[in-house]
């Protein structure tokens, strides 16, 4: 089972604990302000989920493979992307969520 994270009412975050507590910091600032962006272009904002997992973990190149998934009403928004950096990927991944629910 995952260990999942829960920031404010609507933001869940998983696979995420492997991570330092600084590189946190600056995720949860990337992640909020898309989840803010979220509640405001919604019909009704339930849920932005981010997971996380290491690609090839064992070697010395790291990437990170995210799943996002944004709720708005019941319709699902979900994408995915694989980058070496973890701030990259989930700007990245927020960004396609936007995306596709601008068309």
């Amino acid at each position: 089972m995952e260990d999942i994270q829960q920031l404010g009412g609507n933001i869940e975050l998983a696979g995420f604990q492997q991570l330092d507590s600084g590189s946190m910091i600056i995720l949860k600032k990337i992640i909020g302000n898309y989840a803010k962006h979220f509640s405001e272009i919604c019909e009704n904002f339930e849920k932005l989920s981010l997971t996380v997992k290491p690609v090839h973990a064992g070697e010395v190149i790291k990437k990170f493979e995210m799943h996002g998934k944004v709720i708005d009403n019941g319709q699902v928004y979900a994408v995915d992307h694989v980058d070496h950096n973890i701030f990259f990927v989930t700007d990245k991944v927020c960004k396609k969520i936007k995306n596709a629910m601008q068309h």
